[in-house]
């Protein structure tokens, strides 16, 4: 029995030895509790970590950490001081908490003054007169957060934001971003949440109206929850519309109900969550939180929440600190006697020199004024596509719920992570299974009703290019939709209010997500709602009548000169011929002796008289020549520029001569713009309240301001109300239409009476229209992109637009000539017949009668010498006589002759 005694005495002194060698540190814990809570989310991390510690055995191999937990109410500044006071009395090497501003500063005086370490882990704003030594806040400092709110908000690029904050200490936050505007060309609206109202639907409700897309929200996490509930009644979670939350515990909340909502929601996150060692603790965290009471509704089952991560790394930090912490006691101090912990300057500054890596990242405090610096925001935002469900464990489920699109450093600023850059690379990633809005106007033929026997709903009314091109989209990214006809059948223009209508009006108001239709991107639309690239590129230009045909002439054949070149040809025929006349005279060398074989003859004779000058020049002209040849060298020089003259005239002639025989010719009134605008006889105009319209209204062209000065005047005739009125228009009536050139080209090929005048007016193109803003227009451009690369765009152009074809335009070979065509020819022919029979009886009658007079003149004189031969016959002997006057008679006949 006393051997047992003895052993058992020399057990318990060694246990005593034991207990003695480990040493003890208390530290101390105030947390208030709300009324709908049990139990802080505070002072469970804070338990949690205690645990944590004492089961890490090489961190603090020799000591145990220990805590005594008070318990207050809200706002409780008094209640906060005594149960301090309580705990310093124990002997505490640190006091954490309470949370609220009031409570905090009586606590904080008393450590102060006591010289015991007070460590905060919530947003506390320092006063500028700040004397409290002893105090310690892990809460990232609040001119770092405004400079990281300013950095988002820059580097989203906005141009308009509104502003709204829960309490006073917002605008504190705020206050980088409220001086930005001067700097950054950045419009903010400030406004306030009802203080102690949950209710921000009144608000929400003027924001919709007021058509505010970018929203700051300044608040705790149990607020924003209630605000994405209120958002989300209020049909404001969409893609349309931005919201930046500044808690750091946006991370955290239930965002289940809005995963396909579609909306922007970006926030700032502190935990580490990349880390494996920080997603194991919160991992641990979770098991327990699941295990133990409901946690607060609003955020997700089991998550650890930025001020529990912060209490957890607060609780560390002693633990941190006492590895340093050599020979030191904890003592007794009692409130009202004044005397301070002699190792607490000591243990405050082991607090300040510790640096390690928390849940919240790399954690350093300031020795100066005991405020964390250099630490790293995550810049993170809503996934997309909406697929996590966020049901596994930790950090994992964060990371598949949120993608993190930046870091934000308060030394380094800004720097962009890699997912954010490859975030867009899949294209389906928004767009799969959603059920989009179309706004479009029926438009031959990109919109059109489909012809059925069977009674068509839905999207299967329509038909045409649009429908189309909605179908490719939909098939690469994925998405469904719902067409809808514009409700005033516009495309979309301002009002002199500057108020817009048709299809653009219901992208601004959200009605519609894209307009598929004819509608073309202009500086004014642009400026009001996102287009996509064009996947038609077209003009402006003119619809008119096809002119009608001239009716082929008899004498047709003299239309490949004008009758001014008819003219001066003749004058230059006649012109040549009398100079070669007058030249042929002047040079010795035309005139020639008719009997060579009398060299001794005084008679010389000219080939060039007038009339053969003419013929000369006819004859060449005519591609004949003559029998007449020049000798001189003055006339020859005549002639070879006369038959090179003809040589071009005749080539002209020959070569425009097929042309005008064979393909009709159209009398068109306008050939261009600038026809139109110099008459007033024909009326012109364009679909009122399209881009055409607007195009001459802002122009600055001269001619156009002409036009549209002439439209303006006349707007009730001028302008019709769609396309369709236009056409009819335009066959009805002394009509040209202004519209775009593929419109021209679909109605021209099916309507043969109608054809386009002109050129191209301007350049321009079709494009996807969306809300400013949208996420969608960057996935529809590459979609539209791949459809053009894979020549699927001009195959459906091809598909629509090819038509019946005009029957007098499929052949464009020359057709045989009839009498219509070259009749003239024979007229002429006829006519020189004629003439020539004419000619040649006056020739004949003026040869007769001249021979007539020759004859009875010789009849004359051979009576005379008759009688004179008879007078001498009878006094003659011989006849010899007789016969040489009857010879000499003769002769004397042939010279008078």
């Amino acid at each position: 029995m006393e051997d047992r005694k003895g052993l058992f005495f020399y057990l318990l002194l060694a246990a005593q030895l034991c207990l003695s060698s480990a040493q003890v540190l208390r530290i101390g814990g105030i947390f208030e509790t709300r009324e709908s809570e049990l139990v802080s989310m505070d002072e469970l991390a804070f338990k949690f970590a205690v645990n944590n510690i004492n089961r890490n055995k090489t961190l603090m191999p020799n000591t145990t950490l220990t805590y005594d937990i008070q318990r207050i109410n809200l706002f409780d500044g008094f209640e906060a001081s005594r149960r301090v006071c309580d705990q310093l009395a124990l002997g505490v090497v640190a006091v954490f908490g309470p949370s609220h501003s009031s409570s905090v500063s009586a606590v904080q005086s008393i450590c102060n003054a006591l010289e015991v370490p007070h460590i905060q882990t919530r947003w506390k704003h320092p006063s500028v007169d700040n004397k409290d030594t002893f105090f310690i806040n892990l809460y990232p400092e609040y001119t770092a957060i405004a400079r990281a709110i300013l950095d988002v908000v820059t580097f989203f690029k906005w141009r308009k934001l509104t502003v709204v904050y829960e309490d006073s200490t917002g605008l504190m936050r705020m206050q980088e971003l409220i001086k930005a505007p001067a700097k950054f060309n950045l419009k903010i609206k400030i406004r306030q949440l009802t203080p102690g109202n949950q209710d921000a639907r009144p608000l929400l409700k003027e924001l919709k109206k007021d058509k505010e897309f970018f929203i700051l929200f300044d608040c705790s996490y149990r607020m924003a929850a209630e605000l994405l509930k209120q958002l989300s009644s209020m049909g404001m979670m969409t893609e349309y519309y931005h919201f930046f939350f500044t808690t750091l515990d946006l991370f955290a909340l239930d965002l289940e109900p809005y995963r396909y909502s579609g909306v922007n929601m970006t926030g700032f996150r502190l935990l580490n969550v990349d880390d494996p060692w920080v997603a194991s603790t919160m991992d641990r965290w979770a098991m327990e939180r699941l295990q133990g009471p409901k946690q607060e509704s609003g955020l997700m089952d089991g998550i650890m929440t930025t001020d529990a991560a912060l209490m957890y790394d607060a609780v560390f930090m002693v633990a941190v600190a006492s590895q340093r912490a050599t020979q030191m006691t904890v003592s007794s101090l009692q409130c009202h006697r004044h005397k301070p912990w002699r190792f607490g300057p000591r243990f405050m500054n082991l607090f300040k020199e510790a640096q390690w890596d928390g849940l919240t990242g790399h954690i350093v405090l300031n020795k100066t004024d005991g405020l964390r610096r250099d630490f790293d925001l995550d810049i993170i935002s809503l996934k997309e596509d909406g697929t996590a469900r966020g049901v596994v464990e930790g950090g994992s489920r964060l990371t598949k719920r949120w993608i993190k699109i930046a870091v934000w450093n308060s030394y380094r600023g800004m720097n962009l992570t890699e997912s954010n850059r490859d975030k867009n690379n899949n294209v389906t990633d928004s767009l799969a299974n959603r059920t989009l809005i179309v706004t479009t106007i029926l438009e031959n033929p990109y919109v059109m009703y489909k012809k059925s026997d069977k009674e068509l709903v839905g999207n299967d009314r329509f038909e045409g290019y649009c429908l189309d091109l909605l179908k490719e989209l939909s098939n690469i990214l994925g998405f469904t939709y719902e067409v809808r006809l514009v409700a005033d059948g516009k495309y979309g223009a301002q009002n002199d209010k500057g108020e817009w209508n048709g299809m653009v009006r219901e992208l601004i108001d959200h009605v519609a997500d894209l307009a598929v239709a004819p509608l073309t991107i202009t500086y004014v639309r642009e400026k009001v709602i996102d287009f996509s690239k064009p996947f038609m590129t077209l003009g402006i230009s003119i619809l008119y009548r096809k002119p009608n045909g001239t009716n082929p002439g008899v004498f047709s054949f003299l239309n490949p000169l004008s009758p001014d070149i008819w003219m001066y040809v003749l004058l230059a025929c006649t012109g040549v011929s009398c100079v070669l006349f007058v030249i042929a005279r002047f040079t010795p060398y035309e005139w020639y002796n008719p009997h060579p074989c009398n060299p001794s003859s005084t008679l010389i004779q000219n080939n060039f008289t007038l009339l053969n000058s003419f013929w000369f020049g006819v004859g060449a002209l005519m591609r004949q020549g003559s029998e007449l040849m020049p000798k001189a060298l003055s006339t020859r020089i005549v002639g070879g520029i006369w038959w090179f003259f003809t040589l071009i005239i005749i080539s002209s002639y020959t070569a425009n001569l097929a042309a005008f025989l064979t393909v009709e010719r159209m009398d068109a009134p306008i050939d261009s713009a600038d026809d139109l605008a110099k008459q007033t006889r024909i009326e012109y105009g364009a679909v009122r309240d399209g881009s055409t319209m607007t195009f001459f209204k802002k122009s600055k062209i001269s001619t156009y301001e002409k036009m549209w000065a002439f439209m303006s005047s006349r707007k009730n005739t001028a302008l019709v109300k769609n396309n369709r009125e236009g056409i009819t228009r335009v066959l009805t009536t002394d009509y040209a239409m202004l519209m775009e050139s593929t419109s021209i080209e679909y109605i021209s090929q099916r309507n043969c009476n109608l054809t386009q005048i002109g050129g191209l007016i301007d350049s321009k193109g079709y494009g996807v229209g969306t809300p400013i803003g949208s996420p969608y227009r960057d996935k529809v451009t590459i979609a539209i992109l791949q459809l053009q690369e894979e020549g699927k765009l001009h195959m459906m152009k091809e598909k629509w637009w090819r038509g019946n074809g005009c029957p007098e335009e499929d052949n464009k070979e020359a057709n045989a000539l009839g009498v219509e065509n070259i009749g003239g020819i024979f007229i002429v022919l006829a006519a020189g017949l004629v003439l020539s029979v004419f000619v040649a009886i006056g020739e004949f009658i003026y040869k007769a009668r001249r021979n007539a007079d020759i004859e009875e003149a010789f009849c004359f004189f051979y009576g005379v010498q008759s009688r004179q031969f008879q007078r001498r016959g009878s006094t003659s002997s011989s006849g010899t006589s007789l016969s040489t006057d009857l010879e000499s008679g003769r002769l004397l006949g042939d010279d008078t002759e």
